[in-house]
């Protein structure tokens, strides 16, 4: 069996697949510690009709339908030890390649990264810590006294796919009341997780916390505007660890620039990072982060360890967890 590892960002690959984990691989197929590149398949195509199996990452590099059946004859499965395959995945599936990602393993950072703004949101940590600064103890004193903790307080969670639920299932060992709005969980589901089902709106009356994490597609472009903010409670907070695009992103300046009792947190923007000059560089009430939620430093190895452990659940033939579908896709990040 013949496995390669393709990515354009040559730098991530053992990054990702750390040392123990290629010893594994190939002990289970033939892959050499050398990095492909999309102009190398296509500067070359014959060397790669026998791959059955390609290893990536962040950098993945994309392929139409022709080039796949043309370069990769012989490919059965794309190993993605990274995130959301958006970007790629489609025309491999088209082309019977089955594609796993280690969207789980990337869930976890991205989860724990929330559920602590969380936490320090409910305290009315963001908020205070402004006012400390700008205008002295009493002033910070006075707002904290209006934020209620982390006891009976409500949060949102805007879609509960894998990162969703995860956030849901980290803020089980605090007593929170979490709302949800995704039109494709199960009513079964939600009363599984412990939530209530809603409309965007009453999320947006209701809760504290608002945190987005809704699948980045056509549909969602947009979703976030300025009638949805204007309905935050006092001092509530916005957390976007998500996608960029779900916000109406002049609206959110809007509203903060209206109500300084408000903050946002952004790791995520579209684009990415905002345009120089941007307002979210100066409202003192958004605090920008550069897209760290994902697996960063040594957390990125998970990834790399969850495609390993697919590749050998499909080589014995059992049960994989991460297997990706086009109708999936729908609803994935």
């Amino acid at each position: 069996m013949k496995a390669i590892f393709l990515c354009e960002k040559t730098d991530k690959i053992f990054h990702v697949y750390a040392e123990e984990t290629i010893c594994k691989l190939q002990a289970l197929t033939e892959i050499e510690k050398k990095i492909y590149t999309k102009a190398d398949v296509l500067r070359e195509p014959s060397m790669f009709s026998d791959v059955e199996f390609i290893f990536s990452t962040w950098g993945m590099p994309e392929f139409s339908e022709e080039q796949i059946k043309s370069c990769f004859p012989s490919l059965k499965c794309v190993f993605y030890g990274a995130g959301t395959v958006q970007k790629f995945a489609r025309p491999f599936l088209a082309s019977n390649v089955n594609i796993f990602s280690a969207w789980a393993a990337n869930a976890v950072p991205v989860a724990e990264m929330t559920v602590a703004e969380i936490i320090l949101a409910n305290k009315g940590y963001f908020l205070t810590s402004r006012l400390f600064r700008k205008e002295g103890n009493r002033a910070a004193k006075s707002a904290f006294y209006k934020c209620h903790g982390n006891y009976g307080e409500t949060v949102g969670i805007i879609g509960a796919g894998m990162i969703g639920r995860l956030v849901i299932e980290m803020l089980k060992s605090y007593r929170l009341n979490v709302l949800v709005f995704d039109p494709f969980l199960p009513d079964e589901k939600a009363a599984e997780l412990g939530v209530e089902k809603c409309d965007l709106p009453t999320l947006f009356e209701r809760s504290f916390v608002v945190s987005n994490h809704l699948a980045n597609n056509a549909q969602t472009v947009g979703m976030l505007n300025y009638d949805l903010f204007s309905k935050m409670r006092g001092n509530a907070v916005f957390v976007n660890t998500g996608r960029g695009a779900q916000v109406v992103e002049d609206d959110l300046v809007r509203i903060l620039s209206e109500r300084s009792d408000l903050t946002a947190l952004l790791d995520v923007t579209y684009p990415e990072p905002p345009v120089e000059n941007h307002p979210f560089y100066t409202l003192e009430n958004c605090i920008l982060t550069p897209h760290i939620a994902g697996s960063a430093g040594d957390e990125v190895a998970r990834m790399g360890e969850y495609m390993l452990h697919e590749f050998e659940s499909y080589l014995a033939g059992e049960p994989t967890k991460y297997h990706v579908t086009v109708k999936m896709l729908e609803t994935m990040a």
